[in-house]
């Protein structure tokens, strides 16, 4: 790490050159994160929890997805430290070669018929470790973008950072859709999924070159005074702009795993349709919030972050209701209709939610509070999501669903209303 803190005299500091690296980082974190999530829907079950029913299976395959989200706040603790106290641009490269190198040995690791109970075990160690990775990441990616450019353009420059998750998802939608097209359905559960996790060693050091060019935020260089300890200070200072950034982004995280992982779940064991009807659908919906995150964040800067937020979460609340009926007419258009739709809805919640929640912390302790807040809420909102849907639909099916969808969006705008203006400094 003391050896990136340097910036060597031809480091790029312009604006584009930063956000375009932070970009390009943060995709290939989120093409990590999401290829899990989409292999546990798919293939993780019968290969690390054979002995459980197909339905139980599926269920210990999301449980141990869910591990990442539980480690992403330590991350954001344990990077959000480093990063307010030596810098963003160093914690940035530990993170990334942490998400490539976990990712790659998830890519080579034996299944329970190999190894045993030891299979399962190390699969959740190194799904702790890429959400160890993921807690860092973000803040840092979105902090470098920010802190490079001017206050008015922070709702744009951020959602570059935001654009990485409908391209991560994309690239691991694709690639393990490619592998399923292109490969026996025995060839993929033996040995094809691997391919796409083989990947991101390359991949990983793709993104590190890259960011090895970026110069360390000027607003963070400015700081006379660096805090020994910045959690601390958060919990002192910034105990409302915490609470909205946690209540702010449950809805939006509980939504998105409703309709993009638990789909898969719902398409293929209820409604009986294809995966690569679902991975599809998945894509196309990723493909639309790759133009729509930019805009949406540009919008951002001109009307303000909160109205556009607003506006998506009410959009979603209401889309979720008409969302499973889509699913269960069987229909391919609709069933990509229902997707499209739904993550329209998302592209606004999430396009702004970076810039609004960095915002409302002070430089010197904006990594912990902006890290903290997002990546605590992963935990009753992602990382539940996808095993809450799965046993509220036996109780009432769809509706109950959707009203918990409602419910976590309606937290969302409790969020929103609550936020402190933005920090002076």
């Amino acid at each position: 790490m003391a050896a990136l803190t340097a910036a060597p005299a031809g480091t790029a500091r312009s604006p584009r050159a930063v956000i375009a690296a932070c970009a390009v980082g943060t995709s290939l974190e989120w093409y990590d994160f999401f290829l899990y999530g989409t292999a546990a829907a798919l293939v993780f079950g019968p290969l690390f929890f054979p002995s459980a029913s197909p339905a139980a299976g599926t269920l210990l395959a999301f449980a141990t997805y869910g591990i990442g989200f539980a480690a992403r706040p330590i991350g954001g603790i344990l990077f959000g430290h480093m990063g307010d106290r030596v810098g963003r641009r160093n914690v940035l490269a530990v993170s990334l070669l942490l998400m490539g190198m976990s990712t790659f040995l998830i890519g080579i690791l034996p299944t329970y018929n190999s190894i045993g109970l030891a299979a399962p075990i190390i699969l959740v160690l190194l799904r702790f470790l890429q959400g160890l990775s993921l807690g860092g990441e973000w803040g840092g990616a979105v902090l470098l973008s920010i802190e490079h450019d001017r206050r008015d353009r922070w709702g744009a420059a951020a959602a570059w950072v935001q654009f990485g998750v409908p391209a991560g998802n994309l690239l691991a939608a694709g690639v393990l859709a490619g592998s399923n097209l292109v490969l026996s359905d025995e060839a993929f559960m033996t040995w094809g999924w691997r391919l796409a996790f083989l990947v991101s060693a390359l991949l990983a050091l793709v993104g590190l070159w890259i960011r090895s060019n970026v110069a360390e935020s000027p607003l963070f260089a400015s700081i006379r005074a660096v805090p020994s300890n910045p959690l601390g200070e958060v919990f002192r200072t910034h105990k409302r702009a915490l609470a909205s950034a946690f209540l702010t982004r449950i809805g939006v995280d509980v939504a998105f795993y409703v309709f993009t992982l638990y789909l898969i779940t719902y398409l293929t064991g209820i409604v009986g349709v294809s995966q690569d009807v679902g991975l599809g659908a998945v894509l196309a919906g990723s493909a639309v919030q790759l133009v729509l995150i930019p805009w949406f964040g540009r919008l951002s800067d001109r009307i303000g972050r909160a109205s556009i937020m607003f506006a998506g979460a009410i959009a979603a609340g209401i889309w979720v209701w008409m969302f499973f009926p889509l699913l269960d007419t069987d229909s391919t258009a609709l069933i990509v209709v229902a997707v499209i739709g739904a993550l329209i809805a998302h592209a606004a919640m999430y396009a702004p939610q970076a810039a609004f929640i960095a915002e409302r912390f002070e430089t010197r302790v904006r990594y912990s509070g902006t890290s903290l807040g997002y990546q605590l809420a992963g935990i009753p909102g992602g990382a539940l999501a996808p095993l809450v849907a799965i046993a509220l639909y036996r109780v009432n099916g769809t509706d109950a669903i959707a009203l918990y969808t409602t419910a976590a969006l309606g937290i969302t705008l409790i969020g929103l209303i609550m936020a402190p203006e933005p920090a002076a400094k």
